[in-house]
């Protein structure tokens, strides 16, 4: 299973399209927002693509009531989770978070293969020992909406647990604003 990772899209409709957009184009079947959505409209881009989109919110909160009533109206589209969560996809289990210094500690226990967070817009992505005697990746994808860093986003594939930094650029073939 391929997913879309990003966070801090900061109302950039434009970028966070954008990376929609090349991660549907990928093969992306969901996509994780680790935080810093802002204003709930802005996962309006993801409509056109049917891609299950797993949100929690971050230090910018934006309109939460907003953001939940939306999720509850998006036909299971938007699963909206408040300042953390913990799923499963394609086998892996995934906890994401907005803060960097959470995310180091929930990938030390052991608990979980991956960890995802945002909130510093410094792409990451790093395999941590854990206390259980292995290795979590945790992932940090940067700012898709590009503030004070270049727009990124990673492209993970879960059954090969490979993460590629995508950067986002004008020159993504084939785009429109959806």
């Amino acid at each position: 299973m391929k997913i879309c990772i990003l966070s801090d899209s900061h109302d950039n409709l434009k970028l966070l399209d954008m990376a929609f957009a090349d991660a549907n184009s990928r093969g992306a079947e969901a996509v994780l927002h680790c935080g810093d959505l802002v204003a709930p409209s802005t996962l309006k881009v993801a409509r056109p693509y049917g891609l299950p989109v797993h949100v929690i919110h971050g230090n910018n909160t934006g309109d939460l009531f907003s953001l939940n009533r939306m999720a509850a109206k998006s036909g299971g589209q938007v699963h909206y989770y408040g300042q953390d969560a913990g799923i499963a996809l394609g086998g892996k289990k995934i906890f994401i978070v907005h803060y960097p210094h959470y995310a180091e500690a929930m990938a030390t226990t052991g608990e979980w293969d991956i960890v995802c967070c945002g909130h510093d817009h410094r792409t990451r992505v790093e395999w941590i020992d854990n206390m259980r005697g292995a290795k979590t990746v945790l992932v940090n994808p940067g700012t898709v909406g590009g503030i004070g860093a270049p727009a990124t986003y990673i492209m993970a594939d879960l059954e090969a647990m490979t993460f590629e930094i995508i950067e986002i650029s004008s020159e993504i073939q084939g785009y429109k604003l959806a």
